[in-house]
């Protein structure tokens, strides 16, 4: 096995230490936008390959997140866009393993805001999130859960920042409807 340039070595070093410390907020992004564990994981992995492999388009010392993030995105557009064109398909290891997956829901995680967020926000606001189409959801999420600012956000979507303000005063009032019955029900708000 070859040994690796100082150039190489370098590199893995600047990307350890850029890219590395999101990984917890790119799961946590990839789940919520495809409600799978293994999905986010293979999203995460193939965002993670993608980072690597254009590493060197990366400006050092700007918003790695925000870069890691359209990355991910764009992946799970194309791999929706790739799956859409096929015909559906059973996958016999998915239907033998079908009661583990419905354990997945369950699964321990050290990641402290995806534990949080598991607990804040139960079935029915997740439910009511889905619910939203997805533009509006992700903008949604990527401000009002990830703090992402407008400008990160269109960046990251590649679109300009007053359909970011758009989807996200629609979405907002989308996610408020469809919680309004949800609060009546706990007590929130007092039925007319």
């Amino acid at each position: 096995m070859p040994e690796l340039t100082k150039k190489e070595i370098r590199k893995q070093s600047d990307f350890n230490e850029e890219i590395i410390p999101h990984l917890d907020a790119l799961y946590n992004f990839g789940l919520r936008l495809t409600s799978d564990p293994n999905d986010a994981e293979d999203l995460v992995q193939d965002t993670i390959v993608k980072a690597y492999r254009f590493f060197s388009s990366y400006e050092k010392g700007t918003n790695a997140k925000a870069w890691l993030f359209r990355i991910l995105k764009n992946s799970y557009i194309n791999n929706y866009r790739r799956k859409s064109k096929k015909p559906q398909q059973v996958d016999y290891d998915e239907v033998a393993t079908f009661y583990e997956t419905i354990r997945a829901e369950r699964t321990d995680t050290s990641d402290l805001e995806d534990t949080m967020y598991r607990e804040l926000i139960d079935d029915d606001i997740t439910k009511a999130l889905d619910q939203i189409p997805e533009d509006f959801r992700t903008v949604v999420l990527l401000c009002d859960v990830e703090d992402f600012t407008y400008e990160e956000i269109a960046n990251m979507l590649d679109v300009p920042i007053g359909t970011i303000r758009s989807r996200l005063h629609r979405g907002r009032n989308l996610l408020k409807a469809q919680l309004l019955e949800y609060a009546e029900d706990r007590g929130y708000l007092e039925e007319d």
